[in-house]
């Protein structure tokens, strides 16, 4: 049933219910196979999401004149909690639900056929403009230039930039890695190779048989190890299981030595590049001991064989990323509010309060 529907030219954006995933697995990937997308936008992450979760966001599908989908993407209807109460909100391709939001997109946007972009961006605008059911919307894990931000607007709102530190696979091929690290980079690397016989570790790659296997002793190195661990939640593990078993663009690894294990990563492979997702490592063996380091550095050197261009660490500002990086780009979390005059006293307020949008 459709919840409403825009008219841009040859091309019609309209929201509807959610369809049954056996109906909407084939549409997603036929216009996956004519896209240019991030592996966040494939079906294999966006079909594990909404089975593992059980989550019911709306469709937004842009079609031709022939009724073929140009743009797809899913937006959660919630109401967000604000500092002067709840907004009503739509984020995209995410629920809304932070426990169903934990497997945490990157590299977010619409699903759209290659050489359309323009049009069916201004398709899916006009869409969002249509509606009078939100005041907010979300966008995270969105390039810095991602065209959504050109909605009209009363304001919009940088909530986060995260950078996502990188490994040139090229250099790394036309040199030693550990030479294209800062010296104390190389210092720790060094000395942790001291604890595992003076080599990195060596890597297997699951089988069918040995992913559930794997998994579970990822759960089990990560327990009692963060005090907000996605590992305890079932529904994660459930995604992490669909991810590994669904596709060959998602590659789970082993790293041990001579003592056992020491780590294990899910990785995804797309356009050239490996991107890790999870991980889990064992405990140090000794004060210098890195066992994370070791294994993102296997890693790297596994993939530069393999002919790759970028290894990625993904999102995030940890130390230990920047340390193993080579280069660097960026993704942000904006909030794009509409005209109302609860967001409008809000931002007086935090104005007033010097209180950032993101507290």
């Amino acid at each position: 049933m459709a919840l409403t529907a825009q008219f841009t030219g040859q091309f019609t954006g309209q929201f509807t219910r959610l369809p049954d995933l056996a109906s909407l697995a084939p549409r997603w990937q036929a216009l996956e196979s004519r896209a240019a997308a991030s592996f966040f936008l494939g079906w294999t992450w966006t079909g594990a999401w909404l089975e593992s979760y059980a989550v019911r966001p709306e469709l937004l599908a842009v079609t031709d004149g022939q009724g073929q989908d140009i743009a797809l993407a899913l937006f959660g209807h919630s109401m967000q909690p604000r500092l002067l109460g709840r907004s009503a909100t739509l984020s995209l391709n995410q629920s809304g639900d932070a426990s169903a939001d934990r497997p945490f997109i990157e590299y977010n946007g619409l699903l759209i056929e290659a050489g359309r972009e323009g049009e069916a961006t201004e398709a899916v605008l006009r869409a969002l403009q249509g509606r009078n059911d939100w005041r907010t919307l979300r966008l995270g894990g969105i390039a810095p230039d991602a065209p959504l931000l050109k909605i009209p607007a009363r304001r919009r709102t940088r909530l986060d930039r995260s950078p996502v530190y990188q490994v040139d696979l090229e250099a790394v091929r036309a040199a030693d890695y550990l030479s294209l690290l800062s010296a104390n980079s190389r210092g720790q690397i060094r000395r942790a190779l001291k604890d595992h016989g003076g080599a990195l570790p060596a890597i297997a790659r699951a089988m069918p048989a040995d992913i559930e296997p794997w998994l579970e002793e990822m759960r089990a190195l990560n327990a009692g190890r963060h005090a907000d661990n996605a590992w305890d939640d079932p529904a994660f593990r459930r995604f992490a299981a669909a991810l590994a078993t669904r596709s060959e663009a998602v590659e789970l690894l082993r790293f041990t030595d001579g003592e056992g294990v020491v780590g294990l990563l899910l990785n995804f492979l797309h356009d050239g590049t490996a991107m890790n997702y999870q991980s889990a490592f064992a405990a140090p063996r000794s004060g210098k001991d890195k066992p994370g380091l070791l294994c993102h550095a296997a890693a790297v050197d596994h993939y530069a064989a393999r002919g790759l261009a970028l290894y990625s660490l993904l999102a995030g500002k940890d130390r230990y990323k920047q340390s193993l990086a080579t280069c660097e780009e960026a993704l942000e979390w904006w909030q794009v509010d509409r005209f109302s005059p609860r967001l409008e006293a809000e931002a007086a307020l935090r104005k007033i309060l010097r209180r950032p949008a993101c507290a």
